[in-house]
């Protein structure tokens, strides 16, 4: 790095820790104590994004991971269930990312309160698996929620109605981060106020951000000091996220001195999953590789089934001490993100985020589990919502399983245009959910409405243009067939 480069850099580190003492001063007392640990975290992700110019790995040292390093679940699942699992439970803490908003499904509010199944929501599904598995194995099993500035409000107002429920539930707020000019690079809020002018101002800087969160929220030691030994990570709008005994005894069966520190729950792609991390071998280490830190010319190559067959569901277990440790010696290490988003007056930010399974390379004896499908059931978008509310899935204590009816283990592939983007509208277009069970890919587009008791099988493509509308009849039957023009049916 050149000399110029070198003053540059220094010059916008010292512009910015100015900056953010000047933020400081806004606060009051308690809230500066909080924002200046979220500070710490920030100065020193800022300054790496500093140092840190190109792509992130070198395409040509990446390899495969070893055979061993990547477990196929059922191997584990062979070893069987000790007499006394309940002993590995009480070591057992689950962890849900509830950091998120349902914007992206036209809903206010935190996306765990979106209503999934039979008027449940994500969390009373959460809530329901854990109490199950506290009353069945006679245990204590805490739930643990990080939440983010923008959901902790309305999460906590929630929590109230589950105080009567076998579960323990606590929370923790996961570090509130400024966003940044993109030009000046210096912060765009005026105050650590977060509504007018700094509304947008602020940003909670990915799940990485787990590991000094729990740890500075003091959750971390408490649990710790009650015999913890395991969290559970997953993302809340995972419906197939839930705790796996067998994984968990595979875990606490291992030697003292050759402790696994952390599992990834991978599983195959498909074409669907083109896009998710995957992981690599990459300096003795095993590593998470995300589509961000590819370069342009081998975003092809990475997107292949071929070449990375497995991705990262989010599913990870990871031990508490483990963490602990590495936050006291400061050696948590995980890849920058650089997100750039357009505020709504056109400004361009950046915002600097991490990964939480980037942090496998800083763990001992970190391991991959190629786990079956079923774990991974994520509701990002109303198409999701669709298979999960039909008769595809059966609902048994939170946990949500395929029909035994399904001739095929596989799930249909379904797209719904953008009239159904938002869940209200999508409500209002299904009399009531049809029959699935037979499918195989379902694409609608445009005005289209669903009347009672409708079954759809094979292949189903439905197709309003512009001006019209398809109404599908109550009752009908569509198999393989493509439906296109105009079909109203009124209410006479």
């Amino acid at each position: 790095m050149t000399e110029f480069e070198q003053k540059l850099r220094q010059q916008h580190e010292d512009s910015m820790l100015r900056e953010l003492e000047t933020l400081l001063t806004t606060a009051d007392k308690a809230e500066a104590e909080v924002s200046r640990k979220d500070f710490n975290g920030f100065k020193n992700l800022f300054h790496r994004f500093l140092q840190v110019k190109g792509p992130s790995v070198e395409w040509a040292r990446i390899n495969r991971p070893p055979e061993d390093s990547i477990q196929p679940y059922d191997r584990i699942k062979a070893k069987g269930l000790p007499n006394n699992i309940t002993e590995c439970l009480r070591k057992l803490v689950v962890v849900k990312l509830n950091g998120g908003l349902g914007t992206s499904m036209g809903c206010k509010g935190p996306k765990s309160l979106i209503s999934v199944r039979n008027e449940n929501t994500f969390l009373d599904l959460t809530v329901q698996q854990i109490e199950h598995l506290n009353k069945k194995f006679n245990t204590d099993v805490p739930l643990v929620l990080m939440n983010s500035f923008n959901t902790d409000e309305d999460t906590k107002k929630i929590l109230q109605k589950y105080t009567h429920h076998r579960v323990k539930i606590h929370t923790f707020n996961q570090s509130r981060y400024p966003r940044i000019n993109k030009e000046s690079l210096l912060p765009i809020a005026t105050s650590m106020g977060m509504s007018g002018e700094n509304a947008e101002a602020w940003y909670p800087p990915g799940h990485g951000d787990i590991y000094a969160s729990f740890y500075n929220s003091g959750l971390l030691d408490k649990l710790l000091s009650e015999g913890r030994e395991y969290i559970f990570v997953s993302n809340i709008d995972n419906l197939g996220a839930t705790v796996d005994l067998f994984i968990l005894h595979h875990l606490m069966s291992q030697p003292a001195d050759r402790r696994c520190e952390f599992i990834m729950e991978v599983t195959d792609k498909t074409r669907a999953d083109v896009k998710g991390g995957t992981l690599i071998q990459y300096e003795d280490h095993l590593r998470l590789l995300e589509i961000a830190q590819v370069p342009k010319a081998h975003v092809d190559e990475f997107k292949s089934v071929t070449k990375f067959k497995i991705f990262n569901t989010n599913n990870l277990w990871i031990s508490l001490p483990a963490i602990r440790r590495l936050q006291e010696e400061n050696c948590m290490d995980m890849e920058i993100i650089v997100n750039p988003k357009t505020l709504d007056g056109g400004l361009n930010v950046i915002q600097l985020e991490t990964a939480v399974g980037a942090a496998i390379k800083s763990f001992k004896n970190a391991m991959g589990v190629n786990v079956p499908r079923s774990r991974f059931l994520p509701v990002k978008t109303s198409s999701d919502l669709l298979l999960v509310m039909s008769n595809l899935y059966s609902l048994d204590a939170g946990s949500l399983t395929m029909s035994e009816k399904r001739e095929f283990p596989t799930t249909p592939h379904v797209k719904l245009g953008s009239s159904f983007t938002k869940v209200q509208d999508f409500l209002t277009r299904f009399e009531n959910i049809p029959d699935m069970l037979e499918l195989d890919h379902l694409t609608v587009s445009g005005d289209v409405t669903f009347g009672k008791n409708v079954s759809l099988k094979g292949t189903v493509i439905i197709i309003a243009n512009h001006g019209d509308r398809i109404d599908i009849p109550a009752g009908a039957m569509l198999e393989n067939k493509i439906v296109s023009g105009n079909l109203r049916i009124l209410d006479h």
